[in-house]
C-alpha cells in the first residue's frame, strides 16, 4: 500500500507538473516575483510590525508570534502587483497591503481557536500557548488596524465598502463551514460557495485594492476581481489536496486534519460519490467521527477513485480563467509576474 500511495504521489507531483506547463508565459520563480516588488514588500513588513506593536504585552506576544512565523504574504503581494501592474506609482498601496495581510492573520488566529488547531507553519498555534480567549482577542484587535489603516487611503469610501463586504462574506463562509462539519453528505456546489466566500474572497479584494488605487477602469477592475477570485479558489484546491498528499514538514501542519476536523474537502466530496462502497462507508463514517486513524485507507480510496486528479483538474480550470482575465491589463513585468504567481498556486507543495 505504501507503494501505491507513493507511486500516486508522484502521479500528482507530474500532473502539477503538466498543469503548470500549460501555462503561456515566460515563468518567474517565487523569488523573482518577490524581488520585482521587494522594496514594496519591505515596506508592508514594517508597516506590519508598526501595526502590531502595543503597550498591550499579550497582544504582541500572540501577533508576532503568528506574524513573525513565516508566510508567503501572497495576500499583499496581490495588492501590490494589481496596483503596479496598472502604473500606480504613490505608496498607499503598502498601507492596503498591511491592512489585508492583518485581517490574513486575524482570521487564522479566529481559525486556529474554531478548529482546535496546535500546530501552524511548524509552531504551536497561539491558542495552544495562550489559550483561545487571548487568540480570539488579538484577532479583534488585527481587525480593528486593519480598518484603521484604511481609512487613510485616498479611495477609502470604495476601498472601506468592499473591504467591509469581504469580512462579512469571509465570516459567512466560515459559519456555513462550521455547521457542515461531519457531513459526509455535503454537494460539490456547498463546498465552492464555502470555499469561494472564506478563502477566494480575500484574494479578490487583495486585487480591487491594487485596481482601486491605481483608478482602473471598470473592465480593468473586474478583471483583476476574476483573477483574484479564481486565484484564491485554486489555492483552496490545492491546499485541500495536499491535506492528503502533502509534505508535514513544509507544510507545518499534520496531513488529515481537515478530516479529523470533520471538514468534507473535494477530494472526500469526489470519493465519496466515486469510490467502491466499502470504502465510501468509511469515508463517511470517519467525516462523521472527525476521526482520522483510517487515514491510509482513506487515501488509498482516494488513489483509487483518482480524486485528486479530479481536484488538481478543478484547480487548473480556475487558473486558466484568471490567467484569460490578465488579458484586459496592459503588459508589463508586473502583469507577467501575476501570472507566475498563478503558476506557483499550481506548483506549489505548501
Amino acid at each position: 500500500m505504501a507503494n501505491s500511495l507513493k507511486s500516486e504521489l508522484a502521479l500528482s507531483i507530474e500532473l502539477a507538473g503538466v498543469l503548470a506547463s500549460c501555462v503561456q508565459c515566460t515563468h518567474m520563480q517565487f523569488e523573482q516575483i518577490q524581488a520585482l516588488v521587494q522594496p514594496d514588500l519591505s515596506a508592508v513588513q514594517v508597516q506590519i510590525q508598526q501595526c502590531i506593536d502595543s503597550p498591550v504585552g499579550l497582544i504582541e506576544s500572540v501577533a508576532h508570534h503568528l506574524v513573525d512565523s513565516g508566510g508567503k504574504r501572497l495576500r499583499p503581494l496581490l495588492v501590490i502587483l494589481s496596483a503596479r501592474s496598472l502604473g500606480y506609482s504613490n505608496d498607499e498601496h503598502i498601507q492596503a497591503a498591511c491592512a489585508i495581510e492583518l485581517i490574513h492573520s486575524a482570521t487564522l488566529l479566529h481559525d486556529d481557536v474554531v478548529d482546535d488547531s496546535t500546530q501552524r507553519r511548524g509552531k504551536p498555534t497561539g491558542n495552544t500557548i495562550w489559550g483561545n480567549a487571548a487568540s480570539i482577542l488579538v484577532g479583534d484587535y488585527l481587525y480593528s488596524q486593519a480598518f484603521k489603516l484604511m481609512t487613510r487611503l485616498g479611495e477609502s469610501d470604495q476601498i472601506m465598502k468592499r473591504l467591509a463586504d469581504a469580512t462579512t462574506v469571509i465570516a459567512q463562509g466560515e459559519v456555513k463551514q462550521l455547521v457542515n462539519r461531519h457531513n459526509p453528505h455535503l454537494e460539490e456546489a456547498d463546498y465552492f460557495e464555502i470555499i469561494t466566500s472564506k478563502t477566494a474572497k480575500l484574494f479578490e479584494v487583495s486585487c480591487v485594492f491594487g485596481g482601486l488605487l491605481a483608478q482602473a477602469s471598470p473592465s480593468q477592475l473586474r478583471a483583476l476581481e476574476v483573477y483574484g477570485l479564481q486565484m484564491g479558489l485554486a489555492f483552496q484546491l490545492i491546499d485541500d489536496a495536499l491535506d492528503y498528499r502533502g509534505d508535514n514538514a513544509l507544510m507545518g501542519k499534520n496531513l488529515g486534519d481537515d478530516l479529523a476536523e470533520g471538514k468534507a474537502t473535494l477530494p472526500l466530496i469526489y470519493a465519496v460519490a466515486h469510490a467502491g462502497e466499502a470504502e465510501r462507508q468509511l469515508i463517511v463514517n470517519s467525516l462523521k467521527e472527525g476521526n482520522r486513524s483510517d487515514l491510509d485507507k482513506i487515501n488509498t480510496a482516494i488513489v483509487n477513485c483518482r480524486a485528486l486528479d479530479y481536484t488538481l483538474s478543478k484547480a487548473k480550470a480556475c487558473i486558466d480563467e484568471a490567467l484569460s482575465a490578465l488579458n484586459e491589463l496592459p503588459d508589463s513585468p508586473y502583469r507577467q509576474a501575476l501570472t507566475s504567481v498563478a503558476t506557483f498556486t499550481i506548483e506549489r507543495a505548501f
